[in-house]
């Protein structure tokens, strides 16, 4: 009888590996299937890993928000939840092959460079080794105070209990459809986040972005010097990660991904008293030649509101017949109703608080064009990267807000009234006053 359990207890024995086995191969599949699920709609030709998921690749010290978030991203009951996931895929693309990033060589056009494998490797052979500026004295205590009066007005006129209203301001982060996402740039390398602003210095802020990206390549080189960029390149929306490119990268999972970034990241905008960027914008787009303007709104305003019952079809011609908009024309258009129900405002005209979003993103800087040469500098060591790269030189002919009234005097008090309403939001939030000269007749 002895002799017979034997082999029972062995066959048993062998039962119990095999079922092991089994139980084993089944769980991997129903977590595989738990990824498919979940990444159901992201197909194999959308799903391309651009950006990490982990968080920036410098050694920069992440800021310290001094001001009290008014929506951290995530922050809900789910939040743990959450939590789990952002790690469980950092840990699963950690142990993943990231295919190419596109890293646009201007040398050779067309060509790409893998930005986490070849490039990665090549680090040390074109990013120069600089040690971090030792200051003498740390960032001012009025510096500091200052940003910190920025962020808790926007904070405070975007809470609840405020009396400012206007269009969006009490949606939430997920109310906002991609394509209002397309002015936040990302560069994961530093962990950065950008809000450019038309008019706002927003060139030599996409040039220090590019810069700090690597995103454009001269002989294999990145650009180490924001002005050797060519001017055709730094709008070139390629070269730019924006947050409306994610649903395309990442499909269902493109929110999540996108509030880990707001959480982790340092996000800044830079912003101007909203009457002096509409002159700005008229300056630069309408007593210019610039074709693309001129077709797309000059002719519409020269026929709503000059009588030209056909203007001349290219700006050439209508620059060498005298004939261009006046900036009342410009006003007019702004306060048409027509306008916004053929089209969205333009990028150089449409208010901060719809291209930024700020009472659904906490800003952790506030810069204004007004102390631009401050602010550059305190960002730029905020951000840990001065050892990396400076802020160009300020173009000084700037539009000055001295001349709002001689801008706005031909325009009629009662449109001037309407436009400041139009743009009250941007106004309030970032601390510009009202302007009671112009607001009031005579």
């Amino acid at each position: 009888m002895r002799r017979m359990e034997r082999p029972q207890l062995g066959s048993d024995k062998m039962g119990k590996s095999r079922l092991f086995r089994i139980f084993l191969i089944l769980g991997s599949l129903f977590m595989i299937l738990l990824i498919i699920i979940y990444w159901d709609d992201v197909g194999a030709t959308h799903f391309y890993l651009h950006t990490t998921i982990s968080g920036p690749q410098s050694s920069r010290v992440p800021l310290e928000s001094h001001s009290t978030p008014r929506h951290k991203a995530g922050d809900d009951k789910g939040s743990s939840f959450l939590s789990d996931i952002d790690a469980f895929v950092n840990q699963f693309l950690e142990g993943t092959n990231e295919p190419s990033q596109e890293v646009r060589d201007e040398s050779s056009p067309g060509t790409m460079g893998n930005a986490s494998g070849e490039a990665g490797k090549q680090e040390d052979k074109y990013v120069p080794r600089r040690e971090w500026k030792i200051h003498l004295s740390p960032i001012s205590a009025e510096m500091k105070q200052r940003q910190a009066d920025r962020k808790q007005l926007v904070h405070d006129l975007c809470s609840s209990n405020s009396t400012l209203n206007f269009p969006g301001k009490n949606r939430t982060f997920d109310d906002i459809p991609n394509k209002e996402l397309d002015h936040l740039i990302v560069d994961d390398r530093h962990g950065i986040i950008y809000c450019y602003v038309p008019k706002v210095a927003c060139t030599n802020w996409k040039r220090i972005m590019i810069v700090l990206s690597e995103s454009l390549l001269v002989n294999g080189v990145p650009y180490q010097d924001p002005l050797d960029i060519p001017m055709e390149h730094i709008h070139n929306s390629s070269l730019h990660l924006t947050f409306n490119k994610f649903w395309k990268r990442y499909g269902k999972f493109s929110r999540h991904l996108m509030k880990i970034k707001l959480k982790k990241y340092t996000k800044f905008l830079f912003v101007r008293d909203p009457f002096v960027r509409l002159i700005s914008a008229y300056r630069n787009k309408f007593e210019q030649v610039n074709e693309e303007f001129y077709r797309r709104f000059a002719v519409v305003m020269l026929k709503r509101y000059s009588n030209y019952t056909d203007p001349p079809e290219s700006v050439v011609d209508a620059f060498a017949a005298g004939i261009r908009p006046s900036f009342s024309n410009f006003i007019q258009y702004l306060l048409d109703p027509q306008t916004e129900k053929d089209m969205p405002f333009n990028e150089h005209w449409k208010q901060v608080y719809r291209l930024c979003h700020p009472c659904q993103i906490d800003y952790d800087f506030v810069g204004k064009l007004e102390t631009l040469d401050e602010d550059a500098e305190h960002l730029l060591r905020v951000l840990h990267v001065d050892n990396i790269v400076q802020f160009p030189p300020s173009y000084r002919n700037r539009t000055a807000s001295s001349w709002e009234w001689d801008w706005f005097a031909k325009i009629p008090y009662e449109s001037r009234r309407k436009l400041y309403k139009l743009y009250e939001g941007d106004f309030s939030l970032f601390g510009y006053p009202k302007p009671e000269k112009l607001l009031h007749d005579g």
